[in-house]
């Protein structure tokens, strides 16, 4: 029988890199998307918990670079390209981007989850990054795991099951 391979659990507005045999995980992705770059022939992964599409919404001085699209990606693509390599032999998954709540509105504003989405793909889009799957959308909380060994990312979705992308 296989030993069960250690998760590193990320926070929300976190992030962290792993390397097989280390899996990586993170909870409670309502409208927050959950980012993972990696490179199978390194074995290596990065995950980011992303709350927001922009860091200039931003009131603190103190700016948290994991909370956000623009500044979160440019903060893994380094990590994972520290020795030299491109950023274009990178791939991504992408899972979350719910809208949790039901408004009344046509405000833009409100829609958080999309405008996280369209961030996250228009940033990993600058680096040449390919999303090789997604869920993304709906109106239902995601769990999800990704293991650089394999490049699996494991999707648990509130009400509705589990996948595998």
């Amino acid at each position: 029988m296989n030993e069960p391979k250690p998760v590193v659990r990320v926070g929300i507005a976190e992030l962290k890199i792993v390397k097989s045999p280390n899996m990586i995980r993170t909870s409670g992705l309502g409208s927050c998307v959950g980012v993972v770059i990696y490179d199978l022939s390194q074995k290596t992964a990065g995950l980011a918990h992303i709350m927001l599409p922009d860091s200039s919404l931003a009131k603190q001085a103190d700016l948290n670079t994991s909370k956000y699209a623009d500044t979160a990606i440019d903060v893994l693509v380094k990590k994972l390209t520290s020795k030299g390599k491109r950023p274009s032999v990178l791939k991504a998954k992408i899972a979350g981007g719910a809208e949790m709540f039901q408004f009344s509105t046509s405000n833009e504003s409100m829609r958080i989850g999309p405008r996280n989405t369209a961030a996250v793909k228009e940033k990993l889009a600058q680096y040449g990054i390919r999303i090789m799957s997604e869920d993304v959308g709906g109106n239902s909380g995601r769990t999800i795991e990704f293991d650089p060994e394999t490049g699996r990312l494991h999707i648990r979705t509130v009400h509705k099951g589990e996948t595998i992308i």
